[in-house]
């Protein structure tokens, strides 16, 4: 396969109708694409299916999951569409810039890509995520943030701008400039602002931890986008009679601040959503108990209890969008049903509201 320029939009065709095509354009491959576009929002539609039973799945960027694993029969054809955001640096704030444009993998267990589409978003909804490790687009595998999971879920018209950076406090991302600075520049009327830090505001006392958050509502405010204030998802450690209720697995600090009572406290006073990940990791990681629990977290890679594998990323990526519909955050037509790579392939019953089926 090769890419052209068409009509304002990239569209990949047929290797031999692609001669003669200007030069620099970037090839599309079976497994791969690379659109030069610059920085912004791209809605991308992708035609999947071949002559063989094919299972596709698109990831990109760095290592984000955008549109999961999807089984197509023999001789058929499946339509799905996603928007993505496409940034320099593309993965953490403090991270290396990455490659310019836009790296898309067509990944799962049999790839078949028939075509691809990208043009320039003309009236997407951004989600703007802040947050720490555990949010981030973990730049090295077995790593994952849920945030790096989550544009999977969403259709086109929602795209996901992760601007969580591993380490950070509340302290740290309110002084960078690569990072809150950079991030209510870009908020737009309408678009969420996702806010979930805690793991790192170790040394920070309750009255300031209140502050930075009740700072960070009022820029998103200011800037016409509607905040989201989020708990800390748990760390997977056990009492010895299988809870979590102990302040490592809870999140309060060394000065006793209880960032979860706090994150609460400030979405009341404020009038802010508020999506309780600590009280539902909570839930999930003690029903399924010390052995089950393990493959959320990246345990058995590195007796790490506090950083997600790709699979917990996922069912955590889940339990935020749930809430964003429960909420009515978004609408229930923007989102992806199911657990994707948790769960398996995506349903069938997906087809007719995401592009449709056709099969020749």
């Amino acid at each position: 396969m090769a890419v052209t320029l068409a009509a304002g939009a990239l569209t990949v065709v047929p290797a031999q109708a692609a001669q003669g095509r200007p030069p620099g354009m970037a090839d599309c491959t079976a497994t791969a694409c690379h659109f030069d576009v610059l920085p912004g929002t791209y809605d991308v539609k992708v035609l999947l299916g071949g002559e063989d039973a094919g299972s596709t799945a698109v990831s990109g960027e760095t290592r984000r999951s955008l549109l999961p694993e999807t089984a197509t029969a023999a001789g058929e054809r499946v339509a799905r569409s996603f928007t993505v955001d496409v940034r320099t640096p593309e993965g953490e704030p403090a991270g290396p810039a990455g490659s310019p444009g836009l790296d898309l993998v067509i990944g799962g267990s049999a790839p078949a890509l028939a075509d691809i589409r990208v043009t320039p978003a003309r009236h997407a909804r951004q989600i703007l995520l802040v947050g720490d490790s555990t949010v981030c687009d973990q730049p090295g595998a077995p790593y994952s943030g849920w945030g790096q999971q989550l544009p999977q879920y969403l259709r086109r018209g929602l795209s996901v701008a992760n601007h969580a950076d591993s380490g950070e406090s509340t302290v740290s991302y309110l002084a960078d400039e690569r990072m809150w600075h950079t991030v209510r520049e870009l908020i737009r009327p309408g678009d969420l602002v996702l806010v979930q830090l805690a793991h790192n505001d170790k040394t920070t006392d309750g009255a300031t931890y209140r502050v930075n958050l009740e700072t960070l509502v009022a820029g998103v405010r200011e800037r016409g986008g509607r905040p989201v204030l989020l708990t800390p998802v748990v760390r997977r450690w056990f009492n010895a009679d299988g809870t979590l209720n102990n302040d490592t697995a809870l999140l309060v600090n060394g000065l006793g601040v209880d960032h979860p009572a706090v994150v609460r406290s400030v979405a009341a006073a404020e009038g802010v959503p508020l999506i309780d990940l600590t009280a539902k990791t909570k839930v999930l990681v003690e029903a399924l108990g010390v052995e089950d629990s393990k493959s959320l977290y990246l345990y058995a890679e590195k007796r790490d209890n506090t950083h997600t594998s790709a699979h917990g990323a996922t069912v955590y990526a889940g339990l935020v969008r749930d809430e964003l519909v429960a909420q009515r955050l978004v609408p229930r037509g923007t989102v992806r049903a199911g657990l994707s790579s948790a769960a398996g392939s995506a349903s069938a019953k997906d087809a007719g509201r995401d592009g449709g089926s056709a099969t020749p």
